[in-house]
Formats: C-alpha cells, sequence, structure tokens
C-alpha cells in the first residue's frame, strides 16, 4: 500500500536515493527479477498455428476435394496430378506464412519504434529511456504532455494535474500532491493523491516520483484483458481490396461455373471440366491481393522509418499520396530552431552582428547589455551542446563571441537570487553578487522593461529615461520587428543589500534591445518548391508574431505578401462558414492556439482538401486526431502528440513530410501496378479457357498448368511490381483523388485490351501448335489416336508458355502508366528481372527436362515455334507501350 506511507519510507524500502537514482548495475539486477516493463499480450502464433491458419480458406478446400476426386476417378493415373495440386497448397501456404510473419515482424519493428520514451534519474543523471526498460526504485521525472510510464508513488510535485480517465472514466484530470497520505487502504484509485499510474497522462505542472510497480503488477496490468483485443490491422485499402477480390471471385466462379456445364452439354467427361472449372477459379481470383499488399506497406514502412519518417498507423501511407495541403509548424520545422542574436541597439547605436566569426570588440553600453542578458539566462553550452531555451542560447552564444562567457561571468557574479519568468510579466529577472554588492538583471518583452524603468544607460552613463528616448527604443524595436526579428530588451538596477523578488523589477535602468531570428532551415526552399510542383499548398502555423511568420514565409515561398495571413484573433471574428468558404485564399496563420488549429484543419477539410497536420504539444493532439494526417514531432513532441499522430517525424524537419508524401505517392502507385497486373493476367486466362470452351475446342491449358500459372506468374512478378523503385516524376503531378477507384485513368481500359491480347494470344498458339501436326482443333477433341493426343500435347505446350511469358513480359510495361520501360529504364528494378530470368527458366525447364515435362503433360518446342512464342509473349507488351506513347501525343 504504498499511498498510505511517506516518500521517506518508500524510498528506502525501494533503497534507491532520489538524487542520484538507481546505478546501472542495480537496475540490470532488478530488471532481471522483474523482467520488462510491458503488459503481456497474446501469445504469439507458432509456424505451424500460422500453416494451419493459410489452410483455412474455401478456395483451398476445393483444391483439396479436387485432388481426391482425381484419384477416386483416375486412380494411379491421378495420383500424380493431385501431388502436384497438393504440392501448390503447400507452397502457396508457405508463401502465405513467409508473408504473414513478415508483416507481424514489422508492425513489431513499427511497436518498438514508437514505444513512448522516459526521463529517468539514473546515475546522478536525467536520461531517456524506453520505457519498457523500467524497474522498480527508478526516479522518474513527470511533466506536461508525458504518459505516465508504470505506477509511481510521487515524491514531489508542483502544480500536477494527471488525465486518469483510462483507469477513473473522469475525464477532468485530477490533481495529484505528493506529501498525501492516508490510513484508508480502501480508497478508490481516483482519490489516491499522492499516486501516478500507468497508461495515464500529466496535462500539468511538473513532478518527480518513484517506480513502485511495473508491467502486470501496475494497476491498469490488473485489467490487461481490456487492452489484449485483437487489433484490426487492414487497412482501408485492404478493405477496398479484398472487397474486389471478393467480386472478381464471384464472378470467376460463375464463368466457371458457365465452363462446367457448357462442358458438360458438350459431353465432354465431368471429372476433366470439373478439374479445369477449379483450377481456372483458382488462377482468376486474385486470393493473394490483400497478403501482397500488406508486404507493400510493410516494406513501405521500412524505407520510409529510413528517411527519419516513422508510420504508426498503416492507412497513413495510403492517404499520403493524396495529401494536398501541409499544415506545418514554424519553429523547428521550417527554421532551424535555433535563435541567432542578429541585430544589437543600445541608445543612439545600432549594431549588426556577423552570422559568423567570433572575439569582437563591444563598446561599454553593449559589454552591460551582453553581460546583463547572459547573466539573466539559465541555457548553456557544454561539449557543443545547447541545453536550454533557445532563446536563451542566442544570448550566451552571443556572450561567447563576444568574449563575455557565461561560465566565467557565473563565477565572477554569482546568482543569490531570482525572479522566474512568467506569461503575465513577460519579464525574468536575477539577482548577482556584485563587488560586495548586488545587481539585478532583468530581460524580457521591451514594452513591459520600459513600463518598469525610470533611466537608461547612454555611453556608460546613468541618465533619467525621457519619453523621447522611449520613442527612439520603441522604434528601433518596430523596425526590428518588421524585418521579422525577434525582440529582447534588458535592464539592470544596482541594491546595497539582497531584496526580495517582488523589489526586483522596480525602478529599472534601460540598457538596450537585442533582435534574433530563427533562420529558415536551408533545405525547406527546395522542398516548398517541390511540394507545389506536385500540387501540394504548405501552410505555415505559428503562434509568433503575424511580422515575423509573414517574413519567413515569403523568404521560404510560402506567402507572398501580408494579405496572405492571418492572426488567432481575427480568425475569431470570421464565422465559421465564412471562414471555411475563405480559407484557400490564406497561407499564414499567426499567433494561433491550438483550438484554432483544429478550426484551421476543419475548414480546409470542407473544401475538400487532404490535409496533414504538425504538432508537437499536448494541445495539438485535438487537430492531430482532427486531421487526415498527424505528424509530431519526434525530438520536441510529447508522447500526446505522438500517441495522437499517425506519422513521427524523427528530425521535426518540414523536407521530410515532403520526401514521406513522395514515398507515399510511390506506394500506392506500386500496389495499383500489382493490382492491375494480376487482373490483365487472370482475365487473359479466363477469356481463353472460356471461348475454347464456347467454340468446343479441347481446353487449351491443363489444370495443372493452371495452377502453376498461378503460383509463378501471379505471384513474383506481383511482388517485384511492390517494390518498384520510385518514380523520380511523381511529384510532378497533382495528388491523387482519395476516392478514385483503382481503374481511372484508363487502367482498367488497358488490363481489358491486356486480357482479351493475352486470351486470344493464347489460343492463337494453341491453334498453331495442333495445326503444325496436322490436326484442325476441333479433330482433336475426343480423338484418341496417338498423333491426335501428340498434337494436343504440343498446342498445349506453345499456348502454356505463351500465357506464361506473356504475362512475364507484360509485367515490365506496368512498371509506369505513362513512360514506356526505354525512358524508365529496363534494369531500374533488378528484383523484377530476376522474377522474369527465374520464370523463363523453370518454362524452360518444363519443357526439357523429361520427368517434369510427363507430370505437367508438356514436350519440347521446335526452334522456329520458340520464335513464335517470343513474338506472341511480345505482343501485349509492345501493345500497351504503343498505347502509351499514343495516348501521351493525343494529351
Amino acid at each position: 500500500m504504498w499511498f498510505t506511507k511517506s516518500q521517506e519510507e518508500v524510498l528506502k524500502e525501494l533503497n534507491v536515493d532520489p538524487k542520484t537514482g538507481l546505478t546501472t548495475e542495480e537496475v540490470n539486477k532488478r530488471l532481471e527479477k522483474y523482467g520488462q516493463n510491458k503488459l503481456k499480450g497474446k501469445p504469439k502464433k507458432s509456424l505451424l498455428q500460422l500453416f494451419v491458419g493459410q489452410l483455412q480458406d474455401v478456395l483451398i478446400y476445393v483444391l483439396i476435394g479436387a485432388a481426391v476426386i482425381n484419384i477416386i476417378a483416375h486412380g494411379l493415373e491421378g495420383v500424380t496430378d493431385a501431388i502436384i495440386i497438393l504440392a501448390v497448397v503447400v507452397i502457396n501456404a508457405v508463401v502465405g506464412v513467409v508473408q504473414e510473419s513478415k508483416a507481424e515482424k514489422a508492425l513489431e519493428a513499427l511497436q518498438q519504434m514508437t514505444t513512448p520514451k522516459s526521463a529517468v534519474r539514473r546515475n546522478g543523471e536525467v536520461v531517456e529511456i524506453n520505457s519498457e526498460d523500467l524497474v522498480p526504485g527508478d526516479i522518474i521525472i513527470i511533466d506536461a504532455g508525458r504518459f505516465i510510464p508504470a505506477d509511481i508513488r510521487l515524491i514531489e510535485s508542483a502544480n500536477l494535474q494527471i488525465e486518469e480517465s483510462a483507469l477513473t472514466g473522469e475525464s477532468v484530470p485530477s490533481e495529484k500532491n505528493a506529501n498525501f497520505i492516508t490510513e484508508d487502504a480502501k480508497i478508490p484509485v481516483g482519490d489516491k493523491e499522492n499516486m501516478a499510474f500507468m497508461s495515464t497522462m500529466a496535462t500539468y505542472g511538473r513532478g518527480e516520483g518513484v517506480v513502485v510497480a511495473t508491467a502486470m503488477e501496475t494497476e491498469i496490468g490488473k485489467i490487461a484483458k481490456i487492452l489484449d483485443e485483437d487489433e484490426n490491422t487492414l487497412t482501408p485499402l485492404q478493405v477496398k481490396l479484398d472487397k474486389l477480390g471478393k467480386t472478381l471471385g464471384y464472378m470467376a466462379m460463375v464463368i466457371c461455373g458457365l465452363i462446367f456445364v457448357i462442358g458438360l452439354l458438350q459431353g465432354r467427361n465431368w471429372i476433366d471440366m470439373l478439374m479445369t472449372a477449379i483450377s481456372l477459379a483458382v488462377a482468376a481470383i486474385p486470393e493473394g491481393l490483400v497478403a501482397i499488399v500488406a508486404i507493400v506497406l510493410s516494406m513501405g514502412v521500412t524505407r520510409m522509418s529510413k528517411i527519419n519518417a516513422i508510420v504508426r498507423k498503416l492507412p497513413a501511407v495510403e492517404t499520403l499520396g493524396a495529401v494536398n495541403i501541409i499544415c506545418s509548424d514554424k519553429t523547428g520545422t521550417l527554421t532551424q530552431n535555433k535563435m541567432t542574436v542578429v541585430k544589437i541597439y543600445t541608445p543612439d547605436n545600432l549594431r549588426e552582428v556577423p552570422s559568423e566569426g567570433r572575439d569582437f570588440e563591444a563598446n561599454r553600453d553593449e559589454k552591460e547589455l551582453i553581460r546583463s542578458f547572459v547573466l539573466c539566462s539559465d541555457a548553456s553550452i557544454d561539449s557543443g551542446q545547447d541545453i536550454g531555451d533557445p532563446t536563451e542560447v542566442a544570448l550566451v552564444v552571443l556572450g561567447d563571441r563576444f568574449n563575455l562567457e557565461k561560465n566565467t561571468l557565473n563565477t565572477e557574479y554569482k546568482r543569490v537570487g531570482e525572479f522566474p519568468f512568467d506569461s503575465d510579466r513577460k519579464l525574468m529577472s536575477t539577482l548577482n553578487e556584485e563587488e560586495g554588492k548586488y545587481r539585478v538583471h532583468t530581460k524580457g518583452a521591451i514594452d513591459n522593461i520600459l513600463v518598469k524603468s525610470d533611466r537608461v544607460l547612454v555611453n556608460g552613463n546613468i541618465v533619467p529615461l525621457t519619453q523621447e528616448m522611449k520613442d527612439k527604443i520603441l522604434k528601433a524595436a518596430e523596425e526590428m520587428s518588421d524585418s521579422a526579428l525577434r525582440v529582447l530588451g534588458v535592464a539592470f538596477k544596482d541594491t546595497d543589500d539582497m531584496i526580495s523578488a517582488e523589489e526586483m523589477e522596480k525602478n529599472l535602468v534601460v540598457v538596450g534591445i537585442v533582435g534574433m531570428i530563427d533562420p529558415p532551415r536551408t533545405e525547406v526552399k527546395d522542398s516548398i518548391i517541390e511540394a507545389k510542383k506536385a500540387g501540394i499548398t504548405p501552410i505555415m502555423i505559428t503562434g509568433d508574431h503575424k511580422n515575423t511568420a509573414v517574413a519567413i514565409a515569403k523568404e521560404l515561398g510560402i506567402a507572398t505578401d501580408i494579405s496572405q495571413s492571418l492572426t488567432g484573433a481575427e480568425i475569431d471574428e470570421i464565422p465559421d462558414e465564412q471562414f471555411a468558404k475563405e480559407i484557400n485564399k490564406y497561407r499564414v496563420f499567426a499567433r494561433v492556439s491550438p483550438e484554432h488549429k483544429v478550426k484551421i484543419v476543419k475548414a480546409f477539410k470542407e473544401q475538400g482538401n487532404i490535409v496533414s497536420m504538425t504538432g508537437d504539444g499536448v494541445n495539438d493532439a485535438p487537430s492531430l486526431k482532427f486531421a487526415d494526417i498527424g505528424v509530431a514531432m519526434g525530438i520536441t513532441g510529447t508522447d500526446v502528440s505522438k500517441g495522437a499522430s499517425d506519422m513521427i517525424l524523427t528530425d521535426d524537419n518540414f523536407t521530410t513530410i515532403v520526401h514521406a508524401i513522395e514515398e507515399g505517392r510511390n506506394i500506392y502507385n506500386n500496389i495499383k501496378k500489382t493490382i492491375m497486373f494480376l487482373l490483365s493476367c487472370n482475365l487473359g486466362e479466363v477469356i481463353c479457357v472460356f471461348i475454347a470452351t464456347m467454340f468446343n475446342w479441347p481446353s487449351p491449358l491443363l489444370p495443372i498448368q493452371l495452377l502453376w500459372l498461378n503460383l509463378v506468374t501471379d505471384t513474383l512478378p506481383a511482388i517485384s511490381l511492390g517494390v518498384d523503385p520510385g518514380d523520380k516524376d511523381v511529384m510532378k503531378r497533382k495528388p491523387r483523388d482519395p476516392k478514385e477507384s483503382f481503374f481511372a485513368e484508363g487502367a482498367g481500359y488497358r488490363a481489358a485490351i491486356a486480357g482479351v491480347l493475352i486470351g486470344a494470344l493464347t489460343l492463337a498458339a494453341f491453334y498453331i501448335g495442333v495445326k503444325e501436326h496436322g490436326f484442325a482443333v476441333s479433330e482433336v477433341i475426343n480423338n484418341e489416336s496417338k498423333e491426335a493426343l501428340n498434337a494436343m500435347t504440343y498446342g498445349r505446350t506453345m499456348a502454356f508458355i505463351v500465357l506464361t511469358v506473356s504475362q512475364l513480359f507484360y509485367s515490365l510495361t506496368m512498371r509506369n502508366s505513362k513512360k514506356t520501360i526505354f525512358e524508365v529504364g529496363f534494369f531500374k528494378n533488378k528484383v523484377l528481372i530476376l522474377s522474369i530470368i527465374v520464370g523463363i527458366v523453370l518454362q524452360v525447364g518444363l519443357t526439357s527436362i523429361p520427368g517434369i515435362a510427363q507430370i505437367f503433360k508438356v514436350t519440347q518446342l521446335s526452334f522456329t515455334d520458340w520464335d513464335i512464342v517470343i513474338i506472341f509473349a511480345l505482343i501485349p507488351f509492345l501493345v500497351n507501350e504503343g498505347i502509351k506513347v499514343v495516348t501521351r501525343r493525343k494529351k
């Protein structure tokens, strides 16, 4: 009952010093004892369970049934066919297991990448670690925006509030008090003021605590079954594909049923017709679509993680390709998040500070200004690492460049008191010892400093602050603001004695102001040009001042003038309906609150836009969730913003968003290529067998050959197309309409032409093969003579190879819907080339190796017929390439 004990008792029991935390050695011991800090999920499926799961499919049952019927009908002769059928079933299941385990591993890797971090004190230092590595006794630092990673007994708290709805159902955050103790061991979770529980979230204030329970020992662990529900990992695209597959499946089953009935009416062997119908159904139904798409998505997500974009939710990959509005924060995303002082103003003296260099000389007033700024800053630079607020870091860097180094000044002028910054005063003050007396250093908004000042430093002399001098300082500040600089003022006051914080900011001496800027990231300008070419509109949303925001936006090419900007206050004055209608006129939103962000996203979405929104704070969560793609900052982002997002930028860079959109577009295009390729090939197979049956021809393809086609020409090239290298011109086109069909932009029309050509050429090859042996096709259907059977075998071999090889060649033309393969580059997709070579080698092997040829009922072709086969196989490829050229010329 940790909540009934004092902080001292808890720390003693857990054997930890809150000032140093646990040692690495102790952590390792406790990890061994308590295990990792993660809830136990359902046990992973074994390979056998995954394999059995792959067999639980109607088509598989039909195939197994067909194998059994074949043995019953043909006795020993049917055993070979049955073995081949079962081999196809097993190979398909193995491929399925590999695909499923790959997708599972990809999801595990994603979960690992998005595991919340915790600030913990170990070995006397505060470090960030994965929450899974926490152990009882760890000292946790809590601040607003962090998830609570374990059950914690608070040892310090300052205005700490924690949202505990996951446990209590109360949506209002609970106030926490580290000093609270109760003797009532049965009080409800919501009343335990000195405790913080796993999976809840700090919304305000700060605190420290010691971990008292991890993993299944936590409160949330006790109700872990609620969290252990199956997640539907199918994305909207996969659901859409599943429906498409089922629709095509039903159509294929009807056609196959029709073929079976027509065959019976024609007096054919019912077993043979049943086997043909079943095999055609298996070959025609693209049952591998969803699995192939899962692989393409998971591989795409892995690729994106390498360009600093971690996708948390798979549907985001699909949506990325359709994004046409990127709402981006300014600081750190469009800019370097590294403030730099570029101007110094002391009365009647304005100085430009070069962007590079050091050891500059300062006059007397400038020295006082810089010294006060440095002493009134909490930031520091340690081994080249900036520590603290970026504004204060800029002031410390300014001191270094003028040989007023912070550590030296702190040693010489020791700080003995301070009045911390707050947003109401917009000021910060410190009290430092100086030559036996004390000096107050105050920095902050120049307006507020002038209100609290009655004197000014001019050429080393303190003189009364006149209205004329105030106007000069304010004019200099305004000119800096107009140049997009952030203005900060500084003042001091000497005193004989130590004074209270309230007394510090009275009767100050104004020294001057500095102008600083957060420079734009050098690479962002090019990314914005690229985004605009791709039909994407970049929007800047910032809490900064309007002038500063517009100046940066103009420099980056986001906006052209100030008329394209709005402030939060101006947004409040515009009715929602009018705001939504006018939203497309604006490019910059300044001085906005999180509520305004939601309003902006909503307005853009109402105009039919697909919106990406970046955010990093607790209050950004609503806008991140409301956007089509919520993008959290990996470096500056809170756990809450990451939890609400679809994607996390590990480098907080706008350019990464543009690269992620490019990757998203290419992934979607690859999926579409795969779908249209499979449909074209399957349509060719159905047309071939259907027309042959209608004309009372023998089937040009045997069931075993159809099953082989399903294995070789469907799986290998389809997966290879799914990993096709990106089209370098994909960002020169407008975003995809999310409602767009797979058959848009003539894709359906081209698939139909390809299907008809593949089917017709396969029939033509069959016809030629039979005719070469002196028979008409209609003469061999019930002819049992050796010559007729040889003619039919030869014709089927030609048909089989034409169908297989034409599909393999056709996969090349599917790499790009607009460019020819010569423009795309034959060998850019080495995996596809390899799958084509493997496919052709296997086909040659089938016809050349006597034992295998006998199983598949094929024979060797003459040199002349190989010419015919290759020419026929190339025709669908060449026709599709020609269509691209003609279509482009028409446009």
